[in-house]
């Protein structure tokens, strides 16, 4: 960690990202900033837009300049590789199951539209400046340190809650909404593997299994020896204005070509999350009590 250092950037300001790449002069950059809260691009829609999508046109352009690429058009081993944190969300009302490289987009929410500017500006700047520019179009990935407002985070910590007596019920929208959801620490990699290839291309990134909110529930509840019928309540206010039903991902490429494969399966980590969110809710009882005891 010795090693980390941090530079101040903005993707609402052009120059803060210029000044940034050109100080650090970077062999790659991932650009994972946004705002990612789905639901969230409803209620802020040109915020999401600002950052989502032109952000990222600002990033390429930071890069361009300070790779000189508007003079020469051939590139170079020796660029800036961008990595650009495309999104499953972008197929919204998908036109295949699974979808792949190649399915057409159909985006449902504000953030969908946003990532899918942000998906083709990469591309545009791949073929019109030689950049080497990259999308990972990633299905969704979870971790115990995933925001406790995406549902998988939500259910966890909520089944801590309730195991611990602390809470009662959990509410949420659609049960039946299905999910492609992998284990963050395997995209991760992905996304490394991608800025290693020698040609610049797109992936899907995903296990290729579908799994519903309901299901993400039991197996959540089923971890600390609850019946989720019990807790599990629909709140209609939960519910997204225009649904993504299904996605699924056909990421046989990524395999085939970047020797790709997913380590953790659904399960084991829906599992480590609740065990992840026990553990520190037990642990933060433990000192209230030992705090009330002293009369703290």
């Amino acid at each position: 960690m010795s090693d980390l250092s941090f530079v101040d950037g903005d993707l609402m300001d052009e120059g803060s990202l210029l000044s940034a790449v050109d100080t650090v002069a970077p062999d790659e950059v991932y650009n994972l900033g946004a705002i990612s809260f789905v639901p969230m691009s409803w209620q802020q829609a040109e915020l999401t837009t600002e950052v989502n999508g032109m952000g990222v046109l600002r990033m390429l352009e930071a890069i361009r300049l300070v790779c000189g690429l508007d003079k020469s058009r051939t590139g170079g081993s020796d660029q800036i590789r961008f990595y650009q944190a495309s999104s499953s969300e972008m197929f919204g009302a998908v036109a295949e199951t699974p979808q792949h490289e190649t399915t057409l987009f159909h985006p449902r929410s504000p953030y969908g539209v946003a990532k899918t500017f942000g998906h083709f500006i990469t591309r545009n700047y791949r073929e019109s400046f030689g950049m080497y520019g990259v999308s990972g179009i990633l299905f969704n990935h979870e971790s115990p340190r995933r925001g406790p407002e995406f549902v998988t985070r939500k259910i966890s910590l909520a089944v801590a809650q309730i195991k611990l007596g602390l809470q009662d019920k959990l509410y949420l929208g659609n049960l039946d909404a299905v999910r492609d959801w992998g284990f963050a620490g395997d995209y991760v990699r992905a996304m490394h593997l991608m800025l290693q290839r020698d040609q610049p291309t797109d992936y899907v990134v995903g296990t290729g299994r579908m799994h519903s909110v309901r299901d993400a529930v039991r197996i959540a509840f089923d971890t600390v020896g609850l019946c989720w019928q019990d807790h599990v309540a629909v709140d209609p206010r939960l519910v997204r204005p225009a649904e993504v039903e299904t996605l699924c991902a056909d990421s046989r490429r990524a395999r085939a070509e970047l020797g790709w494969q997913p380590t953790v399966t659904f399960e084991e980590l829906m599992r480590q999350m609740v065990e992840s969110d026990l553990r520190q809710a037990s642990q933060e009882l433990e000192y209230g009590d030992v705090f009330a005891s002293a009369g703290w």
